[in-house]
């Protein structure tokens, strides 16, 4: 932990945190199983030890990708994935090996399910640890990491064929490849990381897997009491209950970013569409008959000048209520910034100079703002979709003619 948290080179802070808070829990385990070797333990003492073993492998999980990658936030859609991955894959092994791997060797049930979730959950972090390898083509750190997960696995593995044989010691060599497994994660901490952006992550497959068959075992021992390990509804219910969290999780990113995505798209002051929503659907109109229509409002500075932005603002808004009212169904209307607007219509030619003419007489009449009777004007751009690109640089050329030469209505060539 030590060598971790004191590496000289730039490093993830959640993947040192994860990290050291794993091999910390390991060793509150080691230290209570070790104890329990020469003195009397009590049974909660015991599930503690192994439960402390057991947060190991989800916070190594969390580590993994992040070790050898640097600068994003942590998700915690990713924290979940990771430990629904655990529980879940763990879960299912243990239900289908566990009667064949302790026929009659180990009689403790909770000593049966442990000892194989254990070495279930180390080859997760193989199987990551080996991917992380491939997508970062061999870098040291990832290489170091990798041969670290497999030396502490072998030493899981290696102690489960034991303890089904009557065989194990403690004490006896083989418990050091658990040191040096941790030893040698530790040390690819301080080697640089690769230059490559590939990230590691857990595919959705596989969290599919772990929540649909969680239900399923359940399932099984309520229509047949006692054909798996009561242990096993420890991993499975908890499972379908961060499935839960995951799901609201996601739905709630999904709203906020659907708002997001509007809000960005969306005129703060009018609540019209803005030039981004405009010009997106302009790259989408090529093929549609209809026209675009750019609007600038006449006199509006002098106004603005004359009686404040609050003023100028709330003529905006009646400006935007106005052209909304005289536009046919499907018409977008976007303001573009300032007191320019653009509409863009479906229709023919003459159907979309009718509704251009149109938008010009809602502005005839005044407006009526804290007993101020204000007029102003608008100057319109029309241009016909004809299947080009210039769409856009037509009708704004036409508008400026029809604010320069003050005609109104101007049809693009």
């Amino acid at each position: 932990m030590a060598a971790i948290t004191q590496a000289p080179l730039s490093n993830d802070p959640v993947a040192v945190a994860t990290t050291s808070l794993a091999i910390g829990f390991w060793g509150v385990g080691s230290l209570l199983n070790s104890y329990a070797d020469f003195y009397p333990l009590s049974n909660t003492s015991q599930f503690l030890a192994q439960l402390s073993y057991l947060f190991f492998y989800p916070l190594l999980l969390v580590a993994i990708p992040r070790t050898l990658s640097r600068g994003r936030r942590l998700n915690p859609i990713e924290v979940l994935d990771s430990v629904i991955f655990g529980l879940g894959i763990s879960a299912i092994a243990t239900a289908l090996f566990l009667s064949k791997v302790f026929p009659e060797s180990i009689s403790d049930v909770q000593d049966q399910f442990f000892s194989l979730l254990f070495p279930v959950s180390d080859l997760l972090l193989l199987t990551l640890a080996a991917i992380a390898v491939i997508t970062h083509r061999l870098q040291k750190r990832a290489l170091l990491l990798f041969l670290g997960i497999l030396i502490f696995s072998a030493s899981d593995l290696f102690y489960l064929w034991l303890s089904v044989n009557n065989n194990y010691t403690f004490g006896q060599i083989s418990d050091d490849g658990w040191l040096i497994g941790i030893v040698i994660i530790a040390s690819s901490f301080w080697y640089a990381q690769s230059a490559t952006t590939s990230e590691v992550t857990i595919h959705p497959v596989f969290i599919a897997l772990s929540i649909f068959i969680s239900p399923t075992l359940l399932a099984l021992m309520a229509l047949r009491p006692g054909i798996f390990s009561i242990y096993i509804l420890i991993p499975t219910i908890a499972t379908l209950f961060l499935a839960f969290i995951r799901m609201t999780i996601v739905i709630r990113q999904a709203r906020n970013l659907g708002e997001e995505k509007v809000l960005a798209r969306t005129d703060e002051l009018t609540g019209l569409p803005n030039r981004r929503r405009l010009v997106a659907e302009l790259a989408t109109y090529s093929e549609t008959e209809g026209a675009l229509l750019l609007l600038d409002l006449n006199a509006f500075k002098p106004v603005n000048d004359q009686y404040g932005h609050e003023v100028g603002d709330l003529i905006l808004q009646q400006v935007a209520q106005r052209f909304s009212r005289s536009l046919p169904t499907g018409a977008v209307l976007a303001r573009l910034g300032g007191d320019e607007f653009g509409v863009l219509i479906n229709g023919s030619y003459e159907r979309t100079l009718e509704a251009a003419f149109a938008l010009q007489a809602t502005l005839s009449y005044p407006f009526i703002i804290r007993g101020h009777s204000i007029t102003i004007g608008v100057s319109i751009g029309h241009a016909h979709n004809d299947g080009e690109n210039s769409l856009l640089e037509r009708a704004d050329a036409a508008m400026y003619e029809a604010k320069r030469t003050g005609a109104g209505v101007i049809q693009a060539r």
